[in-house]
């Protein structure tokens, strides 16, 4: 086997296609920004920072796209969002 020179570039044998999604989460007149961050941390692993930016942009644009993914991996993430009372779709 050679040695990479600066100019090669390594090629993937196969590309996978998969469809992502988007979670979004919309904004309400009920729940705290706490209730939404807490929320946000526990259910999409979002750090502290990243769930206090999302809930200002739903607080201020009326919606969010907060987690990107699979179908089946965001399905459950929005069942849970609204089991706690938060409007939440998978577009």
């Amino acid at each position: 086997m050679q040695p990479f020179e600066e100019n090669d570039v390594a090629v993937l044998d196969e590309v996978i296609e998969t469809d992502v999604y988007n979670l979004v989460v919309f904004n309400d007149d009920i729940n705290t920004f706490d209730h939404v961050i807490d929320t946000l941390i526990d259910v999409c692993g979002h750090t502290p920072e990243q769930a206090e930016q999302c809930t200002l942009i739903i607080h201020y644009k009326g919606k969010c796209t907060v987690k990107n993914g699979s179908w089946d991996e965001l399905v459950p993430m929005r069942n849970e969002i609204c089991r706690r009372g938060i409007s939440a779709e998978v577009l």
